[in-house]
């Protein structure tokens, strides 16, 4: 019988279960987490679960620990093995099971690993993984019987992605997997694609030996880059460590980065859908906005988190939605949840359908200066409590527009600059951007003073 475990708080994460394997978290507390999960499964009356792992050394392990817990809680466990995360998302669907959780530690370094869960059509993270660690913490389990079968949906899944490409010109493109678990989906995937396909780092390994699996850092894009320009690529694009977020370069090796990617998507689902909502988080340039007005859509700033983007996204029945760390989800023709290899078909899909190329797109976009996401540390106590000093403040200030649901986004002739607190760490992060130097400039010394109100010195810009 699993007993009652004491988690380390530092793992209970806003989005997910994350820690250092063999420090902060093992298999004990992976089995008793699952335990945990599967008893608030079967009290929201739910009999089946799916899970699958990703490619890091200790994912087989911890999936192991993880299908003994949820058996233990009387569930029916349907194991779809190693892959990305959203191929386990996919096998949730289509095998209607009543919950989902993914053992992987995402783009974190190899020591690493965690667990994403979903319970119904939605995400399960905030006060739900909070309340969890106090479920494991008191021992609040269902004991019965349960049961696990092997369930192969590689092939489904393949087939569905590869259903939804389309064009008349055939594409050259490389991609970069970064040794994550996409690997083996990402060579099945293309084997059934168009076109000339050059595959990078496509061997799961779980050590990450090319470079760090996060696309979203434009040092780890450097080998996908020369690679596009070597092999004179229409793009290249580039996956994380579990598939759920993804990189993009023209063929001249330039970044598109999350925001320019949803204009680009964009196109395809307004023309399918005139007016419809397209939703992106507070983050995102300003260019979006005016892009996806210029379509006809309606886009619509949220809060940052992809967990908080999907509910959001499900809340109001947005057909695509995404954030700046390039998490993006396709209601439209596809079932809602942040798929990378999905995405990329859908990329490239309105590429090969197109006059123009990559480069035309992201030319064709309106040039800002903004200063990159800019992270400092901030005592955990305080950080939320500055954001809210700051927005006080700024209710006497004229000539400014405040967008507040997720820290404060101020508008102004200038252009925007955005103040939030990290959900995840103990930092704040602050952006810039504007049409002109004198502009930025103007936006970077108005942020350091508020910041200096509130009692902080920023070496936000040296």
């Amino acid at each position: 019988m699993i007993q009652a475990r004491q988690l380390d708080p530092t793992i209970l994460r806003e989005y997910d279960i994350r820690g250092i394997v063999g420090d902060t978290l093992n298999p004990e507390d992976v089995r008793a987490i699952a335990h945990g999960f599967g008893t608030v499964v079967a009290r929201d009356g739910g009999t089946c679960v799916a899970i699958g792992y990703d490619g890091r050394l200790s994912s087989p392990e911890l999936a192991a620990a993880a299908v003994e817990g949820l058996s233990a809680a009387g569930l029916r466990v349907l194991k779809v093995g190693r892959g990305p995360s959203p191929m386990l998302y996919f096998a949730t669907h289509v095998l209607e099971a009543d919950a989902g959780m993914m053992i992987t530690g995402s783009h974190n370094p190899p020591d690493y690993n965690g667990i994403k869960m979903s319970l119904g059509t939605g995400s399960f993270f905030g006060n739900d993984i909070q309340n969890l660690g106090k479920l494991v913490a008191a021992g609040d389990f269902l004991n019965a019987v349960g049961s696990a079968e092997d369930c192969a949906v590689f092939d489904d899944y393949i087939a569905r992605l590869q259903k939804d490409y389309s064009g008349n010109k055939e594409l050259s493109v490389a991609w970069d997997n970064g040794n994550g678990a996409a690997g083996e989906a990402l060579v099945s995937l293309v084997a059934g694609l168009p076109g000339r396909h050059i595959l990078l780092n496509e061997k799961i390994d779980g050590t990450f030996p090319a470079h760090h699996p996060d696309p979203t850092v434009e040092a780890n894009l450097q080998q996908l880059k020369d690679t596009v320009i070597a092999e004179s690529c229409d793009m290249g694009i580039a996956f994380d460590g579990d598939g759920d977020r993804i990189g993009l370069v023209d063929s001249q090796g330039r970044v598109l980065w999350g925001d320019q990617m949803m204009v680009v998507l964009a196109r395809e689902v307004l023309r399918d859908l005139p007016g419809a909502t397209i939703i992106i988080d507070v983050k995102a340039s300003q260019v979006f906005f005016d892009e996806i007005k210029a379509m006809g859509g309606n886009p619509l700033m949220w809060k940052t988190g992809h967990s908080l983007i999907k509910a959001k996204m499900q809340e109001i029945g947005a057909p695509l939605a995404g954030e700046m760390s390039a998490h993006i989800f396709f209601k439209h023709r596809y079932y809602g949840f942040d798929d990378a290899l999905y995405a990329a078909v859908r990329l490239m899909s309105i590429v090969a359908s197109s006059d123009q190329t990559l480069d035309d797109m992201l030319d064709a976009m309106p040039h800002m200066l903004n200063t990159p996401e800019l992270r400092f540390d901030c005592p955990e106590e305080r950080k939320f409590k500055i954001v809210e000093e700051v927005a006080e403040r700024l209710k006497s200030m004229s000539g400014i527009t405040v967008h507040d649901m997720d820290g404060v986004r101020v508008q102004s002739d200038d252009g925007w600059w955005l103040l939030r607190a990290s959900n995840t760490q103990a930092v704040l992060v602050a952006r810039c951007e504007s049409t002109t130097p004198e502009g930025l400039e103007s936006l970077k010394v108005t942020l350091t003073n508020q910041l200096r109100e509130s009692g902080l010195e920023p070496a936000l810009f040296d």
